[in-house]
């Protein structure tokens, strides 16, 4: 009797030790599976190309070209106002947030500034003004 309760005991033991193993195995796998919530980037600068049937955006910077493409979740937004990739144009000024997935820069937000209106070229020019003339002194001073 005593032979079969050590047994029994040492069956029970096996088992909740395979038990504790698989259960751990298991959380590991998704914690593996997940990855590092991907960081946020920004950029500023002029947009220099808009395709909006290819769902991306080029951004020219102070350290060189960023292309970005959009996807469903962007926010376009241009002050207050929502609008759509196609209402961005070249020459606009853009901030963006953006993060890197798969190798590409995916945005998540673009505000719009609109391009600097270039100022209009004056109707009249300024016309030279004639060159003073001399006086002559007289002596009565």
């Amino acid at each position: 009797m005593k032979k079969a309760i050590a047994i029994l005991v040492s069956v029970l033991f096996v088992l909740s030790i395979a038990g504790f193993a698989l259960a751990a195995e298991q959380k590991a796998a998704p914690a593996a599976e997940k990855k590092a919530p991907a960081k946020v980037k920004q950029v500023t600068g002029e947009v220099t190309a808009v395709d909006a049937a290819a769902k991306t955006l080029t951004i020219k910077t102070k350290k060189g070209d960023v292309m970005l493409t959009a996807d469903d979740k962007t926010a376009v937004m241009a002050g207050k106002e929502k609008k759509a990739l196609a209402d961005v144009k070249a020459g606009d000024k853009v901030t963006a947030k953006y993060t890197e997935m798969d190798g590409k820069n995916v945005a998540k937000s673009i505000a719009v500034t609109a391009a600097p209106k270039k100022a209009a070229p004056k109707a009249e020019e300024k016309k030279a003004a004639p060159a003073p003339t001399e006086k002559k002194k007289t002596g009565g001073y």
